[in-house]
């Protein structure tokens, strides 16, 4: 055993390292005879005069603590560094060599000479751990790949959306963005994917994202809100939608969550859509109870929901345009869209009462506006503003809605007296002589009007001869002079209510009185209102040119199908000239529409031989055209081909044609085949004959799920199961 003067640090036990630090000399001649010894032992001299270069290792190396003296006190002259680099590689190098030609026997305590030096130190450089690992080998580390953030993902989902993938849009965000990636989201991420399934009625999945956006903590918006019930607004299944938004509309007032004019919009929508025009009153009365200054946008749902009744929709409709003009807010080109809707699908209802509310005095209405306490001040600023869509006067909602649905009803009988009693009334008044039968004239469809008794004689002669004819009043018109229509008379067809709006040409100028540009779609919708074979049918494209508007293939599709319904197969098919002279090609719908008039067997033939000629293969609604026109005419020989034809196609038949050709295949209710015979019925066994085998050869369509394009992945069959009985359910309440 080495003495314990000569021994080092790591050697010295701990009750011995007093007597082995006394031993050592510290003094500056002791540290500089350890530098020499540590030369002898390595054999290095270093010349004198002469200035030595060392070459540094980057890597830290090993240093014994019998050295750590001499590098802190070593540092005042440059021949003293020198001899210290000298025994710092001399010490090294000596104690790599002692541990590999160590051959004494190993005992206790011996073995920290071996393992106790370390190769680098947990604070060295960064910088000297990757020259270190260019020096060992070419390999280099993987490079890290960049994560996107959530504003990146939005607005790609943004994109994505707009271009109707809301599925890549789906899986962007759940897969890549929440798996792949792990980026925490953030609301906008949320927001704008709830957004995208509100547009297609996606509500399952908007409610999903609406929880896992709660789970995480992020705080939903407006616009959260606003996409929520925009989604059960367009939702497949009405009562379903309707009722996701009634109770997120509860869990909202629980919480006295104060909404924006935007999101009552988008649950007025809902009630429009879902519900009846009462529910959109009370949602009204909270907007107006809430200081919201109700908008042009404010009525047009209000315009939906009137539309929602298809008996009483029309008037609905022309009172709440009566009260939007009278609040002076100006119709848009959507608003007036809306009148032209309703008056296409909804009737006017009882004519007495329509009578009284749409043609009564000014005075006996209530008065339907009232200013808050302060509103004056804001009016004139809005004014300035010339904020002319924005009401700055509150509507009473109460009023409004007692006028619409009155609560005492009057008893057919008395309405016959009430209205013979107005015609009697306008014949009593006194006129000239020779004009008693001319006091009261038809003005046209829908109305009868009161000729002034002022007027001289010689200028209601000259007014006379046209009596018959005189033009409607305007009801849209809020200045139509008071007492000029005595009561609304037969009012069935949607020209005659067209009639009441001013026709085509009034229609036009109060929009123009408005500032509104007519579209494609309010031509459209007037094609369908104009009366058939009229000088206003026949105008109408010179119309439409003279407003500059693009005409499309929907407007001529209009056209034809008027014409194909009343059966001029002939005039439907004139109009294809000029469809391609305006460089538009026809599409399905057009063949579609054609295929209303084709009521022969030669004529439906003809059709599916000119669309096969042309390289166009029917689609199964032409087949169900066509299949309708036949079951109407009782040929089942004509129902016979069409199938043939269909089985020639491979057109795969869907519910609707199968519910046709099961009503067609019935045999007469009250018809006994054992008591006698009949050729109608030996047609009808032909033709089950025929339809049983057809049936076994054609594969049926089955009707896709209205979300299945947007789902992202396969999930468990419990949820497919409970969306099908859902919308079995909601196809059993239609």
């Amino acid at each position: 055993a080495a003495p314990l003067k000569d021994a080092k640090l790591m050697d010295v036990k701990l009750g011995q390292l007093p007597s082995w630090l006394a031993m050592r000399d510290f003094t500056p001649g002791g540290i500089v005879r350890a530098v020499r010894r540590g030369e002898g032992r390595a054999g290095i001299s270093s010349p004198q005069g002469q200035n030595v270069r060392l070459s540094i290792n980057p890597f830290p190396v090993q240093v014994w603590p019998s050295h750590i003296s001499v590098i802190l006190l070593a540092q005042s002259t440059q021949g003293d560094l020198q001899k210290l680099g000298c025994a710092c590689l001399a010490s090294q190098r000596f104690s790599f060599s002692k541990a590999e030609d160590d051959d004494e026997e190993v005992s206790l305590g011996t073995l920290s000479s071996r393992f106790s030096g370390r190769q680098f130190y947990h604070k060295s450089s960064p910088y000297f751990r990757e020259l270190r690992l260019q020096e060992e080998g070419p390999e280099q580390p993987w490079p890290r790949r960049r994560r996107n953030s959530p504003y990146w993902f939005f607005l790609r989902c943004k994109a994505l959306i707009k271009q109707d993938r809301l599925a890549e849009a789906l899986e962007l965000f759940e897969v890549q963005m929440l798996k792949e990636e792990r980026v925490w989201p953030q609301e906008s991420n949320y927001t704008v994917l709830m957004g995208g399934c509100g547009r297609v009625g996606y509500v399952k999945k908007a409610f999903k994202l609406y929880n896992d956006m709660k789970k995480r903590g992020l705080i939903p918006t407006d616009a959260t809100y606003t996409a929520l019930f925009n989604a059960c607004a367009e939702s497949p299944w009405k009562d379903s939608g309707l009722q996701s938004a009634l109770k997120l509309r509860q869990q909202l007032k629980s919480k006295n969550q104060e909404l924006n004019l935007i999101t009552y919009h988008a649950l007025l929508k809902v009630c429009a859509r879902c519900s009846d025009l009462r529910m959109c009153f009370d949602v009204l009365k909270e907007i107006v109870h809430k200081g919201h200054a109700v908008q042009t946008e404010t009525f047009s749902f209000l315009l939906m929901g009137c539309i929602k009744d298809s008996e009483n929709g029309f008037r609905y409709a022309l009172q709440v345009w009566n009260q939007m003009t009278r609040l002076g807010i100006k119709g848009d080109t959507a608003t007036y869209n809306l009148m032209l809707r309703a008056a296409r699908d909804c009737g006017i209802g009882d004519l007495v009462l329509a009578s009284q509310v749409l043609l009564g005095p000014t005075e006996e209405k209530p008065p339907q506006l009232r200013l808050g306490p302060g509103e004056r001040k804001g009016k004139a600023r809005s004014q300035k503003k010339g904020a002319g869509s924005t009401a700055v006067v509150h509507l009473d909602v109460e009023a409004m809605e007692k006028q619409l649905f009155p609560e005492i009803s009057v008893q057919p009988e008395q309405r016959m007296k009430q209205q013979n009693k107005d015609v009697n009334q306008a014949e009593a008044e006194p006129v000239p002589a020779g004009l008693a039968s001319d006091h009261v004239a038809h003005s046209g469809p829908g109305a009868l009007m009161r000729i002034d008794p002022s007027e001289t004689e010689q200028e209601q002669a000259s007014l006379r001869p046209s009596l018959p004819f005189c033009k409607p009043p305007n009801l849209l018109d809020t200045k139509m002079p008071e007492a000029a229509v005595v009561s609304l008379g037969t009012v069935a067809t949607p020209s005659d209510r067209l009639a009441l709006m001013g026709g085509v040409e009034g229609f036009l100028n109060k929009m123009k009185e408005d500032s509104a540009e007519p579209n494609i779609k309010t031509f459209t919708l007037l094609a369908e209102l104009v009366e058939a074979q009229s000088p206003s049918e026949s105008s109408l494209l010179a119309t439409l040119d003279e407003h500059k508007v693009k005409v499309d293939v929907t407007f001529f599709n209009t056209l034809i199908r008027k014409k194909s319904k009343q059966g001029d197969l002939e005039g439907a098919k004139g109009l294809l000239p000029a469809l391609a002279k305006r460089g538009i090609a026809p599409n399905l719908q057009t063949f579609c529409n054609l295929a209303l008039a084709c009521r022969r067997e030669k004529d439906g033939l003809q059709l599916l031989s000119d669309l096969k000629r042309s390289g166009v293969t029917p689609n199964k609604y032409i087949y169900s055209t066509l299949i309708s026109a036949a079951v109407k005419q009782l040929d089942y020989g004509y129902l016979i081909e069409i199938l043939r034809d269909m089985r020639n196609n491979q057109v795969p038949p869907n519910e609707v044609i199968i519910s046709q050709l099961e009503f067609a295949a019935q045999y007469p209710p009250d018809f006994d085949r054992y008591k006698s015979k009949s050729r109608y019925v030996e047609k009808i066994d032909g033709f089950r004959g025929y339809y049983y085998r057809w049936l076994k050869v054609m594969a049926g369509e089955e009707t896709p799920h209205p979300w299945e394009k947007y789902r992202t992945a396969k999930r468990s069959g419990n949820e497919n199961k409970e969306e099908e009985v859902q919308g079995q359910d909601q196809h059993g309440q239609k």
